[in-house]
């Protein structure tokens, strides 16, 4: 096969340990999966279905810098667990992740009835850890997860909290989605979210996984 023009890289997420790394083919976020969170942006506390939206492979960022995006006054920190997706749908590991969010851009998406893209769907939107093999940890149910910015804390949950569980949420995507080798999902963030800027570090944790480090530049 002849392209026109060089073909984009291949994004990948390192799997700590093993000299590997994990082909990336789509990422999936689940939005308002935590309660906390839902009351902080103005929803209604319950066990709605829950809702998807994408980012494209590209915008995996694993080398601890967050490129502060134009056309924004007001982006925001979202720590979120990340399921890597293997064979059949299986969870093939798991990450530490960042939701970068235009929070200005998505507040005028949402009065327009318009799609979050332009919010969500950004450059270098998505800053990941390393993966940990699933085989490694089993089944992750519970564990602190928080987010620090300039070592003070802004974010603090545990994922046992989720409204939707980790295996609810595949089941749930696959329904809609053919779910393939290489897919990570976000599943979701706890209350705290709040804007940052250039100069800023971010420290992100969840326990049984690991820690994320990013930089706004």
């Amino acid at each position: 096969m002849s392209f026109a023009f060089p073909a984009a890289p291949q994004a990948v997420i390192p799997i700590r340990g093993s000299g590997l790394e994990f082909p990336v083919r789509r990422i999936f976020c689940v939005g308002r999966n935590y309660n906390d969170h839902v009351k902080e942006m103005g929803g209604v506390v319950g066990r709605e279905p829950p809702f998807f939206f994408t980012k494209p492979a590209d915008a995996i960022r694993t080398d601890g810098r967050f490129p502060y995006p134009t056309r924004s006054s007001d982006v925001h920190h979202e720590i979120e667990l990340v399921v890597a997706l293997g064979q059949e749908a299986h969870i093939f590991g798991y990450a530490v992740g960042l939701d970068m969010t235009r929070r200005d851009l998505q507040a005028d998406a949402k009065k327009l009835a318009r799609p979050w893209d332009t919010a969500k769907a950004f450059d270098h939107a998505a800053p990941v850890s390393t993966l940990v093999l699933a085989s490694e940890i089993g089944l992750l149910k519970k564990g602190a997860i928080t987010l620090d910015v300039n070592g003070a804390r802004c974010q603090t949950g545990n994922i046992a909290d989720m409204i939707w569980n980790v295996a609810e949420i595949i089941a749930e995507l696959g329904s809609y989605f053919e779910l393939k080798p290489g897919d990570i999902v976000f599943t979701g963030t706890p209350a705290g979210v709040g804007a940052i800027k250039r100069g800023d570090k971010m420290h992100g944790a969840i326990e049984g996984i690991g820690t994320l480090d990013v930089s706004v530049t």
